[in-house]
């Protein structure tokens, strides 16, 4: 459960609403911190944004989060489906990223849409809001991706301070992004490009595998 995800990562839950159906509400309290508010599957379902909720909704408070000073981070710019969003921060956490960074017209990476589509990994993956610009003059090295150029992203060695930018869906990154290298993933077949979610996902565990040998040595 999503909020068990939260509770566990250190996430203050500001108030919890819990249906009537549960038996066992005592966990609520005891993990969370919080007395639950008892309601109706109808009130449930008039609060929820899905068709089929879950049986317990909670608000909990945003963390401030910053960019630790090393290991390799994903950088997202103007990400525009909130389920790519979610699952690529799933991706960037399941692959030991350190970090990721949204640019400024990215969705709403606290929408729960998001939240739910990374399976918790918003819980656990420092998020932050962050310009290009401004990685790049903190003294990250962006490596964009690119459909159409670049070396192959599985040739690229990740650094302690790289940052590997996946472009928006539709238009991905800018050719004048500000970037220091790009890197492509080698197409096979006809397809003229990847799910922006799909692409992230193979970079982050290419990178996260040679990372982690590069570590065992």
């Amino acid at each position: 459960m999503l909020l068990e995800e939260a509770c566990a990562a250190g996430w203050a839950v500001v108030d919890c609403v819990i249906s009537d159906s549960i038996d066992d509400r005592a966990w609520v309290a005891d993990r969370c911190g919080v007395e639950p508010i008892v309601v109706t599957d109808a009130a449930i379902a008039a609060i929820a944004t899905t068709d089929t909720p879950q049986p317990v909704i909670a608000t909990v408070a945003v963390p401030q989060r910053e960019i630790p000073n090393d290991g390799a981070i994903v950088v997202l710019d103007r990400i525009g489906d909130p389920g790519n969003l979610g699952t690529m921060i799933r991706s960037a956490e399941a692959a030991g990223m350190a970090a990721v960074v949204v640019t400024p017209g990215t969705t709403d990476w606290t929408s729960p849409k998001v939240v739910r589509s990374s399976a918790g990994g918003v819980f656990h993956m420092p998020v932050v809001v962050g310009a290009l610009d401004e990685l790049r003059e903190a003294g990250w090295r962006l490596i964009g991706t690119s459909s159409h150029r670049g070396v192959d992203h599985r040739t690229m060695l990740p650094g302690p301070q790289d940052a590997i930018v996946i472009g928006n869906e539709a238009h991905g990154l800018d050719d004048d992004a500000p970037v220091h290298e790009w890197v492509t993933i080698t197409h096979r077949g006809r397809a003229e490009s990847l799910n922006a979610a799909m692409a992230a996902t193979l970079v982050c565990f290419s990178w996260g595998e040679r990372m982690a040998s590069d570590d065992s040595r």
